[in-house]
Formats: structure tokens, C-alpha cells, sequence
């Protein structure tokens, strides 16, 4: 993948995105709020919004920054509060992952009913963060793969990311599986005899998860790292 970080001014703050132009000959499942479900799709949008993020037509501001960055056709599009300039990029055999992690309210799936979730929380001081502090955020991760996989291998590959995402959540020392927002996009190529199996232990899902691990463990070293920075400074 080759992934471009641009930026762009947004109610007075500089922000960043990052964009995968894969062209054409890629079909994507996502869950994304645009270009979610299973179809094809040309480019990957990853953007960050401030950690007070509040507009109510998320669908509407990706449409309008995809065609501020020049994305046309169908795509799939992402918002994350998390540092977006610290994007991590793993590979194993041809997969490739890119993947941005913000674990300000790391949480497990399965959370009592009933509860206040902070994940939904506004940061209302963010200059406490510093311009190089942690942000709140999701864990976003893409992941392109080089051959044509079947529906239910693209199901079955969603599960092995997340598999794989909480795997390496726990290895880096965070009792959790993820954060209440995260979102995942895998994109395989159309054509060619379609493999049946995504599951970790199949040829392309033990590459995914591999290099999702890689990819996630290093993104969370690398938010605990600037937590530190920050109580220490």
C-alpha cells in the first residue's frame, strides 16, 4: 500500500488523514461508515477529527474531504480521533496492514448493560495533551491482501483482525479487546480463483493476523510511550 498522511484546516486546527489510492481491481469489507458491507472500492481514507468531535453528519464530512483530497468513486472512509501521524505499517508475505491506535478508554466487548461509556466522553482540555500528547481515539486498521478472497473468507478475515487486534492489545499490557468505536477495512483483489478460508490458521489469514499483531502491538507501545512522556513532563 502506498499510504500518503495529508493534511488539512479544520475549525482553525491542522489535522491529518491518510489515504490509500488503490485504484482499481479491489473489492473491500468494511465496517466503516462509508463504504461499509462487502464491494468494490478505490482508496482508503483514515481521518483525524479533534477529540471534541461533534458534528452529527459524519457521512456527509467524509464525502466533503474525500473530494477535498481528490477521491472519487466508491471508497471506504473512516474518522478516528486518534493521532493519525503516528499511522504504524506492517507486512508478512504480501499482506500489508496499516493501522493508527488511540486507547484513551480501552475497553472489553462484552461491558455490563446499563453503563456510562467515556469512549463517548468529549475532551474538553486538550492543550492538557500537548500538540505531541495522546488523543482519544479508535483503532483503525486497513489491510490490503494480494489475491481474491471469497464472502465468507472475507467474514472469516474481519474475525482473524480482531483476533489478532486483541492478541496484541494484551501483549502490549492492555487488559482489554479494543476501544467501543474501532473500525476495520480489508481489501483483496478482484479476479483470479477466489480462496474460501480468512481464518488464522489458513494461508492469507495467518499473514493477516501476523501483521495485524505486528502492526496494533507497536501502536500501543508507541500511545503507552506518550502517556508516559506526559506524566512525566
Amino acid at each position: 500500500m502506498n499510504v500518503d498522511v495529508v493534511w488539512r484546516r479544520e475549525d482553525g486546527v491542522r489535522l491529518p488523514a491518510s489515504v490509500w489510492r488503490a485504484g482499481d481491481g479491489w473489492r473491500m469489507i468494511s465496517s466503516a461508515m462509508v463504504g461499509g458491507g462487502i464491494g468494490p472500492a478505490g482508496w482508503v481514507l483514515n481521518a483525524q477529527v479533534a477529540g471534541g468531535y461533534a458534528r452529527l453528519d459524519p457521512v456527509e464530512h467524509l464525502a466533503e474531504l474525500a473530494s477535498e483530497f481528490g477521491l472519487a468513486g466508491p471508497g471506504v472512509g473512516m474518522l478516528t480521533a486518534a493521532a493519525v501521524d503516528r499511522l504504524v505499517i506492517r507486512a508478512d508475505e504480501g499482506v500489508e496492514v496499516v493501522a493508527t491506535v488511540g486507547l484513551r478508554v480501552p475497553t472489553w466487548a462484552a461491558a455490563p448493560p446499563g453503563g456510562v461509556d467515556l469512549e463517548f466522553t468529549p475532551i474538553r482540555d486538550e492543550a492538557k495533551a500537548g500538540a505531541d500528547g495522546p488523543r482519544p481515539g479508535t483503532i483503525n486498521i486497513v489491510v490490503s491482501v494480494p489475491a481474491s478472497l471469497g464472502d465468507a473468507a472475507l467474514v472469516n478475515a474481519v474475525a482473524t483482525v480482531t483476533e489478532a487486534k486483541t492478541q496484541a492489545l494484551l501483549d502490549a499490557g492492555y487488559h482489554c479487546s479494543g476501544t467501543a468505536t474501532d473500525a476495520v477495512c480489508v481489501a483483496v483483489r478482484t479476479g483470479g480463483p477466489a480462496d474460501p478460508f480468512g481464518g488464522p490458521r489458513s494461508r492469507w489469514g495467518a499473514r493477516i493476523a501476523r501483521a495485524v499483531h505486528a502492526a496494533v502491538r507497536e501502536g500501543a507501545v508507541d500511545y503507552t510511550a506518550q502517556l508516559r512522556r506526559l506524566s512525566d513532563g
